[in-house]
């Protein structure tokens, strides 16, 4: 199946309808700017802006889960180019695959999806009818260029897009299969929410997963994110901390979130071992310092702003504020 996508809001649109906003200078901390992208124009509906991804151009790729899309942004200019994925789509994650194409879990539509990154045509491989409704989460390549995935009605899968062969299995404790990361040894890992755990595939061949109790008990394990020593930072819902695994000698260090009932959603290390949560509670995005064991705040200027899952490059953290249909980029080391 393939669709082409449309041009939503051009520059001058944006211009006109102040649909780029940065916030002022004076309001971020010393070495960062805070910019937020609309993603639509006022009166077109709600477009549910979460997961991010770079492009590799300087554009972001982001899911608009509640109108079915994935849109490309250029934060240049603030233009909008919008794909629609289907009848019945609702995205949730989406990557830049080892072939510069966007890689999309289609969960409205129970599908893998891949937008072309030079004319935005779509494809879908749909999961088999045994696995209908796996509500599917997020996806990670693999270093052999096969494609894993989460879906948390209980499933973990793979599809290997030069065979097109797709293979879903059910998740070893049931529901909750949610973020999902590769370490740079080349590991693949997921965290179950529902499931309280860290997985590892531990044979990509026969897709055997291993399962890893995190030390605080209804954490709420729900997104995983590697570091460039394949340590793996784990955002925790539940309980509000974040925790970080070392696989080499399996210990477990845990953080509390600053605050007195914090929620913690998202993780994203940056290229240099810095953390980057979201706590919907304190309406903040946070990078944390794990050598000075600190946290750096920046709060939204909208209420209910859920930032989902982050993303980003050398300089520059990305997130989707789902609650105001705004991307916010954080720019450091300014």
């Amino acid at each position: 199946m393939r669709r082409r996508a449309v041009l939503l809001a051009t520059p001058a649109l944006l211009a006109a309808t102040g649909l780029l906003r940065g916030r002022p200078a004076a309001a971020n901390p010393p070495g960062f700017r805070v910019t937020w992208f609309n993603t639509a124009p006022p009166g077109s509906g709600r477009v549910g802006a979460r997961d991010v991804t770079p492009a590799g151009d300087g554009t972001m790729w982001f899911c608009g889960q509640r109108n079915g899309t994935l849109t490309r942004l250029d934060p240049r200019d603030g233009s909008l180019r919008v794909v629609p994925l289907g009848q019945g789509a609702a995205p949730h994650g989406v990557i830049r695959g080892p072939d510069g194409a966007a890689w999309v879990t289609e969960g409205g539509q129970n599908a893998i999806a891949r937008v072309d990154p030079a004319d935005h045509r779509v494809q879908l491989w749909r999961l088999p009818e045994r696995f209908a409704n796996a509500n599917l989460n997020t996806g990670v390549f693999d270093g052999r260029g096969t494609y894993w995935f989460t879906g948390q009605n209980g499933i973990y899968g793979r599809f290997t897009p030069a065979t097109e062969r797709m293979e879903v299995w059910e998740a070893p404790r049931g529901r909750g299969p949610y973020g999902i990361t590769r370490t740079p040894q080349g590991t693949i890992w997921y965290v179950s929410l529902a499931g309280n755990h860290l997985a590892q595939i531990e044979d990509p061949e026969s897709a055997r997963v291993r399962i890893v109790e995190p030390p605080t008990p209804n954490q709420g394990a729900r997104r995983v994110w590697s570091d460039s020593q394949g340590r793996l930072w784990v955002s925790e819902w539940n309980s509000g901390n974040v925790s970080m695994h070392d696989p080499r000698d399996g210990s477990w260090r845990v953080w509390k979130l600053p605050g007195e009932r914090p929620r913690c959603y998202s993780v994203w290390v940056d290229p240099s071992d810095k953390v980057w949560l979201t706590d919907f509670p304190a309406n903040s995005i946070l990078r944390f310092d794990p050598a000075t064991e600190t946290f750096l705040s920046f709060p939204s200027d909208r209420a209910n702003a859920n930032v989902r899952q982050m993303d980003g490059l050398a300089g520059q953290a990305w997130g989707g504020e789902s609650g105001t249909d705004r991307i916010i980029r954080i720019e450091y080391g300014l």
